[in-house]
């Protein structure tokens, strides 16, 4: 997944300085992009996904009809280090105000973030997510599943509209039924290739997920693109006895896919638009604020939040009776445990992974798929409360509880690792996206 690059130049020709820069971030970019072969500012190249300069003169001032025609982003990269220069201000202030979307990065990994998501911008369109269904909202837990958007046809048709990605359902009784006439002997042979740490979770168990992880890998040999899969894993649980918590973690090391939990396609769009572009460790998980109070303890079973100053800008962070999927390649720790829930059969199994407690950066896209909202926040700890549904539980900081509970779109949140705000307004506009930062 590259993006494509176009080189321009003013009409008083190439340099020396020019065409060395040229050079240098082709090497700089050499993951990230095809550069093309610099052409005069005003030739046409097809395929282009946005205008580099590696080197900007006053002539620009005088220039901005020729590239504005071009109708593409604009990248200025003019510094040996993969950077703007300071002195590039003035002219990236002016193309801004003459209504051009202008890039001007001051780090090379935010260089290299830029170039990502215009690649994955272009990638999209004609990918796929695989999600796995039947009739969502009717089976388990309905007066709380029936509330959700991502199972719309709306919502399908937004992300369609907004990204080109087609979303493609499947059944998920078909899929289980699948997983379940996988020979023994087969799912066996499979967990040989793998080294993956398994605490009390029986073999039948452990060959149900692992049956689970092949019949998806099949699935995903069957189409061309995709970029994520989802399954209706708790609210038709009943078509399966195993939940897909492994396979996820499975397919992300070997195929880089992305998964979504209850088949949340926003929570999926959102992890592709921060994970391909930042190459950042990302999650998914339920959000419960402590300002919350009673709704939120019901429903993880427990009796209260932990005893910490500020409770108004705390939030507990638990999905499937542990903190969440984390895939082994960003986990702190990592283990295969028994299931939790009383919603899943009681073969399931759940993973119990941490993050690096640290700054954090929680990110979920709107329902319109025109914004995204943002929040910083800080992984404080851990803790545990057995015999709930948080047997392993996230403590978060934020900065305003308030706003951020006024704020949020979702129960769902996706968090990327470390402080990303700024990266994220480069990617939200690469989109088009309005950032709405709490």
């Amino acid at each position: 997944m590259k993006a494509t690059l176009l080189p321009v130049y003013f009409a008083s020709g190439m340099d020396a300085e020019y065409q060395e820069q040229v050079l240098r971030l082709r090497e700089f970019l050499r993951n990230e992009a095809e550069i093309t072969d610099p052409v005069p500012l005003g030739d046409v190249v097809p395929g282009v996904d946005a205008l580099l300069f590696p080197q900007i003169l006053g002539e620009a001032y005088r220039s901005v009809g020729a590239i504005q025609a071009y109708r593409l982003p604009v990248l200025i990269v003019t510094s040996p280090f993969g950077t703007m220069n300071m002195w590039d201000w003035e002219i990236v202030t002016y193309l801004k105000a003459q209504g051009l979307s202008v890039f001007a990065p001051y780090s090379l990994e935010l260089t290299k973030t830029i170039v990502r998501a215009l690649a994955l911008k272009r990638h999209a369109r004609g990918a796929k997510f695989l999600v796995f269904q039947d009739n969502p909202g009717e089976g388990m837990q309905a007066e709380i599943f029936k509330r959700f958007f991502w199972w719309e046809e709306e919502c399908r048709k937004n992300i369609a509209e907004t990204f080109g990605i087609e979303v493609v359902v499947k059944s998920f009784r078909e899929l289980a039924q699948k997983a379940q006439g996988i020979p023994d002997a087969a799912a066996s042979a499979e967990w040989q290739r793998w080294d993956i740490p398994v605490a009390g979770v029986p073999e039948k168990s452990l060959w149900s997920a692992v049956k689970m992880y092949l019949a998806l890998r099949e699935e995903l040999e069957e189409h061309e693109n995709v970029l994520g899969m989802g399954i209706n894993c708790l609210n038709e649980s009943f078509f399966s006895d195993t939940t897909p918590c492994l396979a996820w973690d499975m397919l992300f090391e070997e195929y880089g896919i992305l998964w979504a939990c209850e088949a949340d396609i926003l929570s999926l769009l959102t992890e592709c638009l921060m994970y391909f572009p930042l190459r950042a460790p990302v999650m998914m998980t339920n959000i419960y604020p402590f300002l919350m109070g009673e709704a939120a303890l019901k429903h993880e079973r427990i009796e209260r939040f932990p005893d910490v100053p500020e409770p108004e800008h705390h939030a507990l962070l638990a999905h499937c009776g542990y903190f969440g999927i984390v895939p082994r390649p960003f986990a702190q720790s990592f283990c295969v445990r028994r299931k939790v829930l009383r919603i899943v059969d009681e073969n399931a199994i759940a993973l119990d992974a941490r993050l690096p407690e640290g700054p954090v950066t929680l990110v979920k896209l709107h329902p319109s798929c025109k914004k995204m909202v943002a929040a910083w926040g800080n992984l404080e700890g851990y803790v545990q409360y057995p015999g709930s549904d948080c047997e392993n539980g996230a403590l978060l900081r934020v900065r305003d509880g308030y706003r951020l509970v006024e704020g949020l779109y979702s129960h769902h949140v996706c968090l990327l690792g470390g402080a990303r705000m700024p990266e994220l307004r480069s990617v939200a506009r690469v989109f088009g996206l309005e950032l709405e930062e709490l």
